[in-house]
């Protein structure tokens, strides 16, 4: 990947949520691509895969979790934040065993998910992936 500015990608049905997080990750010099569900994901016509994922939990269709599994089982690698604001301890766990580098409830603090996104993006980068 080549780009300047990482490019996180936000899967949430929240128009409120996408947004927010869309002008937090702005503020951090990183650019947010957002869906409003798996299936416009998995659909997107993206010029390159995104370096990081946001994906909520509960949404309509494929959950998120589900979305993540998928991923996963199609040999991707990048890094996958959970957010959720209804918590649930099998979707916690399902995530965690796909590989999730943080599990995250609504509200969200910001300054914690940019450091979250930042430790996975650096992880990236060491690893020659970024």
């Amino acid at each position: 990947m080549s780009q300047t500015q990482p490019v996180i990608a936000i899967v949430d049905d929240e128009v409120s949520i996408r947004r927010a997080l869309g002008r937090l990750l702005y503020t951090a010099g990183w650019h947010a691509a957002t869906f409003p569900s798996a299936e416009a994901f998995l659909q997107a016509d993206m010029q390159a895969p995104p370096d990081c994922l946001v994906i909520d939990v509960w949404l309509p269709g494929m959950t998120g979790v589900e979305l993540q599994e998928h991923l996963v089982a199609t040999g991707s690698t990048l890094p996958v934040v959970i957010i959720t604001g209804r918590d649930d301890l099998h979707m916690r766990m399902r995530a965690m065993q796909a590989g999730a580098v943080a599990y995250l409830l609504k509200p969200l603090d910001g300054e914690a998910l940019l450091q979250i996104l930042q430790e996975a993006l650096d992880k990236r980068r060491l690893d020659g992936n970024l």
